[in-house]
């Protein structure tokens, strides 16, 4: 039996951040959650302040086949790197390395519009292999 599960992204800027992931994975913002005409709603019936409604966005895959993403506003920065990251799947695992390359290389494009900057390009026995980047907050990912 398996087990529903999302990935929780600490940060700085909720909001700002959840529209970078939202670009850079064709994921939507998700549902109001049920019984509620609006987040906003919800955010009532709970009594969470005002001042507070931007200290969480939440994402989903319009498919619904792949993992929430949720991102929770914190007070402290982010400090070192990630010991668990994304991989950005541009390539296509099966496609031979000439097919796979200009497929990254276009996704890395389209990230760094989106905020991303590209933190190292990975090559193996001299061939180009994937591309480790930042999100607008400093975290790490691969598009592969």
């Amino acid at each position: 039996m398996t087990v529903a599960w999302g990935v929780t992204v600490d940060c700085a800027e909720p909001v700002r951040l959840a529209a970078f992931w939202r670009e850079a994975l064709g994921y939507v913002d998700a549902p109001v959650p049920e019984g509620f005409a609006s987040r906003e709603e919800w955010l009532i019936r709970w009594e969470v302040p005002p001042q507070e409604w931007d200290a969480a966005a939440y994402l989903h895959d319009p498919g619904g086949a792949r993992p929430t993403l949720t991102f929770l506003k914190v007070p402290e920065p982010k400090t070192v790197k990630n010991r668990l990251h994304l991989d950005v799947k541009a390539g296509g695992r099966d496609r031979p390395q000439d097919e796979r390359w200009p497929s990254i290389a276009e996704t890395v494009r389209r990230l760094i519009v989106a905020g991303a900057t590209v933190v190292e390009e990975v090559a193996v026995a001299g061939v180009p292999s994937h591309v480790v980047m930042a999100d607008p907050e400093g975290n790490e990912f691969c598009v592969v």
